[in-house]
Parts: structure tokens; sequence; C-alpha cells
């Protein structure tokens, strides 16, 4: 773990894995909200309809977030690293941002991926506590339209 921090600091990607996260948590949040919406001016859909639809998209938020950023991200590091290496003639395939070349597009991956699915799991939990909590019992939508807005 210390060593992940460490190729973070040095190539200065926590700040791409920070801006992912909020971009792609905000990506998801509006998605959910978008789809609560839907599902409220629609009336008489059943909840657990409601609940699964919203989930199957989180899922695929967060697998969309992790191969395009995987994508991006490893063309982006491989190109900067073949610029350094150009740079200092030398082959840094060994070196600590070679390892960072390879090790940090996952990571950054990672987190673009989760972030759109925690927070739409956070916006759906008065979905699924509806059954037994009396408050998301008799609001359920309503509550989720308010996780998506906080």
């Amino acid at each position: 773990m210390e060593q992940l921090l460490w190729l973070l600091n040095i190539t200065r990607s926590h700040v791409i894995a920070r801006r992912y996260f909020v971009v792609n948590g905000f990506d998801g949040a509006l998605t959910m909200l978008g789809l609560l919406v839907g599902f409220y001016v629609s009336e008489n859909v059943r909840l657990p309809v409601v609940t699964n639809a919203c989930l199957g998209v989180a899922i695929a938020l967060g697998m969309s977030g992790v191969s395009s950023a995987y994508i991006s991200e490893a063309a982006e590091k491989q190109r900067e690293l073949r610029e350094l290496e150009r740079a200092m003639v030398s082959d840094l395939g060994q070196s600590a941002y070679g390892q960072a070349a390879r090790l940090l597009p996952m990571v950054i991956a990672f987190v673009n991926g989760m972030a759109p699915l925690i927070i739409s799991l956070i916006i759906l939990l008065p979905l699924w506590l509806a059954p037994s909590v009396e408050l998301f019992n008799h609001f359920p939508l309503e509550s989720a339209f308010a996780m998506a807005l906080l």
C-alpha cells in the first residue's frame, strides 16, 4: 500500500483518481435520479422493478467506468513513459515510472468504476430498506430522490 501511495504521488495520479471519483460519482447520482424520476412519473411501478433496474444500471456504470478509464489511462501512461524515455535516452521499464505506467491505470480504472457504483448503491438504500423501515416504506422513491440530491 505504501508503494502504491508513493507511485500515485510521484506521478501525480492521485489528482486524476480524485477527479474521476468526483466526476463519475456525480454521473452515477444523476443517472439514478433520472431513473427514479422516470419510475415516479410512471406510477404504479412495483418497488422490486425499480430496485432491480437501478441496480442493473449501477453495475453497468461501474463496468463502463472501469473499462473506459483503463483503456484511456493505460494508453496515456505508456505515452508519458515513452516521452520520458526519449528525453532521458534510457529504458525506464523497470523504474518506478515504468512500474507506475503498468499499475496505476488499473488503480485509476478501479476508482473510476467504483465511484458511480458506490454512489448509486447509497442512493438505492431507501429502496432496499423500504420493507423494514417505516419512513422508507411510505415514501421509498421520495427518500431515494433525497439521497440522490444530497
